[in-house]
């Protein structure tokens, strides 16, 4: 496939994947993309190709539904500093993904998604808390907005409480995986929504529950009565394009898949077909592109997350407990951990992956050093790491 030359040009192609108009176009397009390659980026300028705006700048129409790290922010923290009482979660009700709210009961359709992830309760107030009777709090937070509970009190009363991150997480999922419903189901407060676009749901969940969300958002498409919106998911985590793979497979014909890689150097999209259940070789693509970026100025601390996890992966396949037994060993370093925790280190952290810091020199040399003492310590072929045709050596994977 030819490259694009930028994700404005991306955008246009996934859309006239999912066109409504041509009787072949799919329901479907699952994208892989390590952390860094412009995911969220290509989210938002596919939502804005469906934009209409007058001569004032105000957007008229739109035709996206999405999800991406944007959409948590339309749900913010009240913590009431002042009275330490009322922490509630408000919801922006000048954003369309809140449309209807109260006449369409979200309550009580989001009640059985969340079930799924948490035992946690809630429900949501349509009125100021000054006009709901608590007159000592006339400058706290505006409605509509949602307070979570476990417990209620002797007289029956939730007793407010803010959950966990992971538990906001599933709400916010769970809100999502509603006015998804609502879109399949034909609901007029969402007839404007032609495409889906949903990037990561999975970033900050484990395992276990990346199968649920995988699991539970086709089942969402298999319970309606027909799909006539076109979705594309983005990920960065194997295992969620690997569940997603084979349960669109199962149930709807199988989705166009492509691994999304970029050309640091000439901002050069390119995206490679991908025909199995998990990313081809990409490992292997991560190495080449590790490779690349070694050999060049610009490195960034994320890539030590691309290198955590093909350590990981070899760990695994060789029987090993901890990446660490993959990292070759100084002859000065004489408990052989000072790599792991260079690599221990500086894969955590959020800079690590959405603050794109480049690395200091000395960092950089350890960087290249682990790399390097890897891709010579295993029978990788070295052509795929030749400096003469990097970008040939991966648009074969």
């Amino acid at each position: 496939m030819d490259p694009f030359d930028s994700l404005a040009e991306l955008a246009t192609y996934l859309r006239g994947k999912l066109d409504p108009a041509p009787e072949s176009r799919k329901k479907f397009v699952l994208l892989f993309a390590y952390n860094g390659i412009g995911k969220t980026r290509l989210s938002g300028i596919f939502r804005d190709q469906g934009k209409q705006k007058g001569d004032d700048g105000q957007t008229t129409s739109r035709d996206t539904l999405y999800f991406n790290a944007f959409t948590e922010d339309l749900f913010t923290w009240y913590n009431d500093l002042q009275g330490d009482q009322d922490r509630v979660l408000q919801l922006n009700s000048e954003s369309v993904f809140f449309d209807g709210m109260r006449e369409l009961e979200m309550e009580n359709r989001i009640g059985p998604l969340l079930e799924r992830y948490t035992d946690l309760q809630f429900y949501i107030e349509y009125e100021d808390l000054a006009e709901n009777g608590n007159e000592s709090n006339r400058n706290g937070p505006s409605s509509p907005y949602v307070i979570f509970f476990r417990e209620r009190n002797p007289e029956g009363n939730p007793i407010p409480l803010k959950p966990s991150r992971g538990e906001e997480n599933a709400f916010v999922w769970c809100f999502f995986l509603t006015i998804v419903q609502l879109v399949l189901d034909g609901a007029e407060a969402y007839d404007w929504v032609k495409y889906i676009y949903i990037d990561d749901p999975v970033s900050s969940l484990d395992e276990h529950n990346s199968i649920i969300v995988a699991n539970h958002l086709v089942q969402v498409y298999r319970e309606a009565d027909s799909v006539g919106v076109g979705t594309v998911i983005s990920t960065h985590h194997h295992l969620f394009f690997n569940v997603l793979h084979y349960e669109l497979k199962s149930h709807f014909d199988r989705p166009p898949q492509y691994v999304l890689s970029r050309d640091r150097g000439e901002e050069v999209y390119r995206l490679t077909e991908q025909h199995g259940d998990t990313p081809s070789f990409h490992h292997v693509a991560a190495l080449i592109e590790l490779d690349k970026v070694a050999r060049g100025d610009t490195i960034h601390t994320y890539h030590f997350n691309m290198l955590r996890a093909v350590l990981e992966k070899t760990a695994l396949f060789h029987g090993y407990s901890h990446f660490g037994r993959c990292i070759k060993r100084n002859d000065d370093d004489a408990d052989g951990i000072l790599h792991q925790r260079f690599v221990d280190l500086l894969s955590h952290g959020k800079y690590s992956l959405f603050e794109p810091a480049e690395m200091g020199e000395d960092t950089r040399r350890y960087f290249r050093k682990i790399l390097r003492d890897f891709i010579d310590r295993y029978p990788f072929n070295p052509a795929l790491f030749s400096s003469e045709a990097p970008t040939e050596a991966s648009s074969t994977l």
